[in-house]
């Protein structure tokens, strides 16, 4: 039989991976070591595959999953204050049933959108590698092919920016900001927002009324 591709096949092949041996190996002690507040719970310690719509016309692209959020949970931005940023906004914007995501079965569910993270496996200080970057860009790619009706891929951060315009070829590089737009060769328009960490959302370099923007215009250029 043919080699077909699938959203299934591509979560068990994100899920097995273990190419880097780094991610591997750190993804696999925070899940033993665990933070206090969830000592009791059984953590992923996986490879986070993307969630959402199959026939998304928004994808939204961060960086890595956290080491106690989406690697703990099994689903990305799920179970960290990133994650309850992020979908508060995509709630109030129409993409989300609930504006919580607590664990893999709390019943959210996303309609029009994708979320996924440019590099699938919790890296250490939440800095991927450049090698570790570029063993998941085959995903990436993958996970765009198989959503055929994206036209719009909110980068949150200057990371998932950049990746996302080395994937899509966008040359020159219109400079990283909130808020910046970047048109792709012969795909989707790159979004720009600065990533709901908590750095950013604690000194208010990122507010709630700012993230509604992006998506607000997210949904206008998706259509």
């Amino acid at each position: 039989m043919p080699w077909v591709d699938s959203l299934v096949r591509l979560r068990n092949d994100v899920c097995d991976c273990r190419r880097c041996p780094r991610l591997v190996e750190w993804r696999e002690r925070v899940a033993v070591e665990k933070r206090a507040a969830y000592r009791d719970k059984t953590y992923w310690g996986r490879g986070v595959p993307g969630f959402g719509d199959p026939a998304a016309t928004v994808l939204v692209l961060g960086l890595a999953p956290a080491a106690h959020g989406a690697n703990r949970t099994g689903r990305v931005f799920t179970g960290d204050r990133s994650g309850d940023w992020l979908y508060r906004a995509m709630h109030r914007a129409g993409l989300a049933n609930q504006p919580t995501s607590v664990h893999a079965d709390d019943g959210l569910a996303l309609t029009g959108a994708w979320v996924a993270a440019a590099v699938k496996c919790a890296p250490p200080d939440n800095k991927p590698l450049p090698s570790e970057r570029d063993n998941c860009r085959p995903f990436l790619r993958r996970e765009l092919t198989l959503l055929a009706n994206v036209r719009v891929v909110v980068c949150l951060g200057g990371f998932a920016y950049e990746v996302a315009c080395a994937e899509f070829d966008v040359r020159p590089r219109p400079k990283f900001g909130h808020g910046v737009e970047a048109a792709t060769p012969s795909g989707p328009t790159l979004l720009c927002s600065y990533h709901p960490s908590q750095q950013n959302t604690f000194t208010g370099r990122l507010t709630e009324p700012m993230l509604d923007d992006v998506f607000r215009r997210a949904t206008e250029l998706s259509g």
